[in-house]
């Protein structure tokens, strides 16, 4: 079984929330051993080399207020990250407000036009989320 890692923020919450529970059975330990912990309990070898990690992870190529492109739905798009957080190491959820609103149905008798997009992307630039025919929602350009 492979665990998802955590933020480096829930991560450090684990410990406290370890160290709560241990101390209710009757074993303390400082915040230091908690963290040696939960990064074992995820597979590192200790904390430094487990934060490192989760930091290294949860860059983001997109920075708010940076201009982006890419294909949403099928349709190219350019627009602007609005809003930036962090979901888990290396996904970010975005909001991007649109240059031009994008008709996302494919139907020529009828349309929807989007002026923003909400969704998650991870460190390759495209959500997790597909079409039926396996093509992610969104694919975002690499910035220039």
């Amino acid at each position: 079984m492979t665990l998802r890692l955590p933020t480096a923020s829930r991560a450090k919450e684990l410990a406290k929330e370890l160290r709560v529970q241990l101390a209710s059975q009757g074993e303390i330990i400082s915040h230091a051993a908690a963290l040696e912990r939960i990064a074992k309990r995820y597979g590192f070898r200790d904390w430094n080399a487990f934060h490192a990690s989760l930091r290294a992870a949860g860059t983001m190529p997109w920075p708010q207020g940076s201009a982006v492109t890419g294909i949403y739905l099928g349709q190219r798009f350019s627009g602007v990250i609005q809003s930036i957080r962090e979901d888990l190491p290396g996904w970010h959820r975005l909001d991007i407000k649109l240059d031009e609103a994008v008709d996302v149905v494919k139907f020529e008798s009828f349309s929807n036009m989007r002026h923003r997009i909400n969704a998650t992307v991870g460190p390759k630039g495209h959500s997790e989320k597909r079409t039926s025919d396996g093509v992610p929602h969104l694919q975002m350009d690499p910035l220039a």
